[in-house]
Formats: structure tokens, C-alpha cells, sequence
């Protein structure tokens, strides 16, 4: 994505004022509106709530210039029910600690949504590494794997690439992890494919997107090989996705980028498009195409509306003035409180965050299933696995959705709540 995903506050507008939301009030509201339509036991409601074990440690760090200096890290392991803790490690100046709790409590609801044996952990050091040398980099990533190695293993927590980590980022900690336990490859996922990393884990999350937008459409009445849309995020979840969704006959009107956007009334040539950013780094400037801001894409008319990019973006104020028929959260967070409430009153419905994006989650699970059984998926084998976990999981939420007569959002957190929830009876009550 062009730009990491997790807000530090999100606003959220009521009828007669606006107010600052953090990412954790927002979910314990949409929680609590969950949980209150399957009547969940109190003492449940809160042991949900809460994490399950906080890590903070001390990460030194001695620079390449000689100066040493400290810096702080997390892993929040939220809940391990339904099975082993997941969640990605990020590397950014303003991680904190509230920041990674709703992140790890989103990744427990994620993963029972797709319905697969994981629950929800998350981790991050607050530094930024573009400050950094790969030297330091790869230094930063072993210390701070080194103190979260008495919490982390693959049957007890599998850490994944998040903001500013990636492939290599996982080859050095799953490398650092292997000094003391042995080579263990299902330690992380999201690996080079040459360590044990999994065909598919690259585009997943953009094909779960619109393996759900697929499905929704079906649901909805639209027609995908004559719908129009519009991305907010031209990254890697963004630009997959309108790779996909042109290739299935759609006509992606606009997509923008950090520096700006372009628009065409015919649609956009994306291959051509997905070259010219390969070399230009940017979508800005793509001949055949018109200027367009990332605030302006949200007004364009058309049938699906993606943000890929910030959180946040689709506020009451936006909502009121756009024209759509379906909205897609490839990001986290775009979609404020009012902003749900008047896509609902609209009857536009919402596929949510931890529904729409969960493709990437549900390859690293494949990963970590063929690590296991050290045997090696093809690419076939990964996106027919996807396809059937990303649409059988998109169906149970609408289907809850038409039951109760209740949003996809509110449908998908009571359907993930009353999972994980089922699961702890079982074990611990």
C-alpha cells in the first residue's frame, strides 16, 4: 500500500459534533454492538476485550557511526484460542503501544472471520527505518527477535511482514530465531520463496480483495464485466487488485498514489499503467489519462469504490457525497463511524476491513501449513485454497448480514466474536 494503513486516531462525527476516536474505541464499539446482538456473557465480553500478554522490551542498537542508542518494541498477543498467535511485525517512528493492541485485537477478529487456526498478535518497533543501512537494519531485526523469543514460536506465536518489513525482514528473523531452536521455517511467514516462503503470498491480499468484491457484486445485483471502479492506493494491495479486476472485465476509472492520482472515463489501460509505475514510481503522469486528487477520487461516479491506502479517508462528510454501489476496504480503517452510518441509511453496503483484506493472513496460514508439512503448493493449489476460503467467508457474513438485517461490518465482527467465543468455552469455562 502507498501508506502505512493504521491511524493513530480516527474522527467520528455525530449529528450534532465531531470527536477523536483512537483505533481501540472504535473497536470496542463495534465489538460491543456485536456482542450485545449475540447476548454475550459479560465475563466474556471483557475477557475478549482484553489481551491475553504485552511485551515491551529495550531494543539497543549501535550504529554504524558508533553511536549507540535504544529503542522500544512490542508484541501484543491478543488471543490464542482458536489457535497459535498471528500477526505482522511493523517497523515505523510512531509505533506505540495503543496502536499495536488494536491491531493485534483486529487480527484475532480477522482471522475468524476466514475462519482459519490462528488468532491475533501484533508487534512493531518505533523507529524509522528509513534512517537506517541495511546493516542496521538487519542488527535491529535479530536484537529485537531475540527478546521476543521466549513469546514467539510455530506453534505459539508466527510473526509476518507488515509497514516497512518484508521478505528479507522474515529471512533475518526467522535466521536469528534458528541460532537457539534450530532451523524452523514455520517460525514466520511471508519468507523468500527460496526459505520456504509460499507461491501467491505476494498478491494475496489484492486477490482476496476481489475475490470478496466478486462476491458481493453476485450479492448485490452488479454486474462485474460491466462495472466501473475507482482504487485509493495504487501499492501493492491497490495495484493488484486492478490487475484482477480488469483482467475480470472492469473498467478501473481512477487510482491514485501519495503523490496524486489519474483518471480516464474509459478506463484506464492497467498493464500499461502497472509498467509506467514500475519505472516512474508514481501514477502521476501516465499519458492517456487526467489529474486526479485523492480526495477527488472519492466523488467520481461509478460501481466500486476501493481505498487501498490511508485509514480514515471515508468520513460522513465524504460519504454523503458520493456515488457508488459498493465500497471495498482494502485498507484498515478507511470507513469512520458516520460515514458506515450513511452508506447503511444509503444502502451501500461495506465490505469490511477484516473481511475484505484478510488474503493476505489466509496465504501466510497456507505457508505456514506447507512449512509444517515441509511440502511445497502451486500457485494453483494457493489461489484455489484462497478462493474458496475468501468466498465461503464472504458468504457466512452475508448471510448473517440478511438474517439479523444488519451491516456487513456488525455481521462480520459477530460472526468472528461469536467463534472465538465459542472456542473459549470450550477450553477455559
Amino acid at each position: 500500500m502507498s501508506k502505512r494503513q493504521a491511524l493513530k486516531t480516527l474522527p467520528v462525527a455525530s449529528a450534532s459534533h465531531s470527536t477523536i476516536h483512537s483505533p481501540m474505541e472504535i473497536l470496542n464499539y463495534q465489538f460491543e454492538q456485536a456482542a450485545n446482538l449475540i447476548k454475550l456473557e459479560p465475563n466474556l465480553q471483557q475477557l475478549l476485550k482484553e489481551p491475553y500478554r504485552e511485551l515491551h522490551v529495550q531494543v539497543p542498537l549501535k550504529h554504524d557511526n558508533g553511536e549507540l542508542k535504544i529503542y522500544h518494541g512490542y508484541r501484543i498477543q491478543h488471543n490464542a484460542v482458536r489457535g497459535p498467535y498471528k500477526g505482522g511485525i511493523r517497523f515505523h517512528q510512531d509505533v506505540d503501544r495503543n496502536e499495536v493492541l488494536a491491531l493485534a485485537t483486529l487480527m484475532t477478529w480477522k482471522t475468524a472471520i476466514v475462519n482459519i487456526p490462528f488468532g491475533g498478535a501484533k508487534g512493531g518497533i518505533a523507529i524509522d527505518p528509513t534512517s537506517l543501512s541495511s546493516k542496521e537494519m538487519q542488527a535491529l531485526t535479530r536484537g529485537f527477535t531475540s527478546k521476543i523469543d521466549l513469546i514467539i514460536g510455530p506453534h505459539r506465536d508466527i510473526p509476518a511482514p507488515d509497514v516497512n518489513t518484508d521478505a528479507k525482514v522474515m529471512a533475518w528473523m526467522m535466521d536469528e530465531y534458528g541460532k537457539k531452536h534450530g532451523y524452523t521455517p514455520a517460525i514466520v511467514t511471508g519468507k523468500p520463496i527460496a526459505l520456504g516462503g509460499s507461491a501467491g503470498r505476494s498478491e494475496a491480499t489484492g486477490r482476496g480483495t476481489v475475490f470478496t468484491i466478486v462476491e458481493a457484486c453476485k450479492a448485490y445485483g452488479i454486474e462485474l464485466s460491466k462495472a466501473t471502479a475507482v482504487i485509493q492506493g495504487f501499492g501493492n494491495v491497490g495495484s493488484f487488485t486492478a490487475k484482477f479486476l480488469r483482467e475480470l472485465g472492469c473498467k478501473v476509472l481512477a487510482v491514485t498514489d501519495v503523490k496524486g492520482g489519474v483518471f480516464n472515463a474509459n478506463g484506464l489501460d492497467i498493464p500499461a499503467l502497472l509498467k509506467y509505475v514500475q519505472k516512474e514510481k508514481t501514477v502521476v503522469g501516465f499519458p492517456g489519462s487526467e489529474p486526479i486528487s485523492n480526495d477527488q477520487i472519492f466523488y467520481t461516479k461509478c460501481d466500486i469504490v476501493v481505498p487501498a491506502a490511508l485509514g480514515g479517508v471515508l468520513t460522513g462528510d465524504v460519504a454523503r457525497k458520493m456515488n457508488c454501489r459498493l465500497i471495498a476496504e482494502a485498507a484498515n480503517n478507511p470507513t469512520t463511524k458516520e460515514a458506515d452510518e450513511v452508506f447503511y441509511k444509503n444502502n451501500v453496503p461495506v465490505i469490511p476491513d477484516i473481511l475484505c483484506n484478510a488474503g493476505g493472513v489466509t496465504v501466510s496460514y497456507f505457508e505456514w501449513a506447507q512449512n509444517l508439512q515441509q511440502y511445497r503448493w502451486t500457485d494453483k493449489q494457493v489461489n484455489d485454497e484462497l478462493s474458496k476460503t475468501m468466498r465461503q467467508a464472504f458468504q457466512d457474513v452475508y448471510d448473517l448480514a440478511k438474517k439479523h438485517n444488519i451491516s456487513l461490518r456488525t455481521a462480520a465482527y459477530t460472526l468472528a466474536i461469536d467463534r472465538v467465543a465459542e472456542a473459549t468455552r470450550l477450553r477455559v469455562l
